[in-house]
């Protein structure tokens, strides 16, 4: 019994420490898109006013952040949970509540 606690412990945290360097990763992202977006548009402005293209970076970064943020936030998260508790109680394993 003093083992299947250690286990539940021990995968309690891994899990937790997994979910904060998913947090790390997406707010290292989004400081980086904040201060590289501006600094790109004025670059932009002191060097080629008349044509704008600081905002094809600023596009298709903030794309890729946005999917970052539904990976990390979003919609993924309970179903992935729930697909897991179903196929251990399929197998006829206890699933763990964290």
């Amino acid at each position: 019994m003093e083992t299947t606690s250690f286990n539940n412990e021990t995968l309690a945290y891994e899990k937790a420490a997994r979910r904060v360097k998913e947090l790390k990763g997406f707010y290292g992202n989004l400081t980086s898109y904040c201060l590289v977006i501006p600094f790109l548009l004025i670059i932009n402005l002191l060097t080629s006013p008349e044509h704008l293209w600081f905002y094809w970076p600023m596009l298709g970064w903030g794309i890729g952040l946005t999917a970052h943020a539904i990976n990390v936030f979003g919609i993924g998260k309970d179903w992935e949970e729930k697909k897991i508790k179903e196929l251990m109680e399929k197998d006829g394993k206890k699933p763990i509540d964290f």
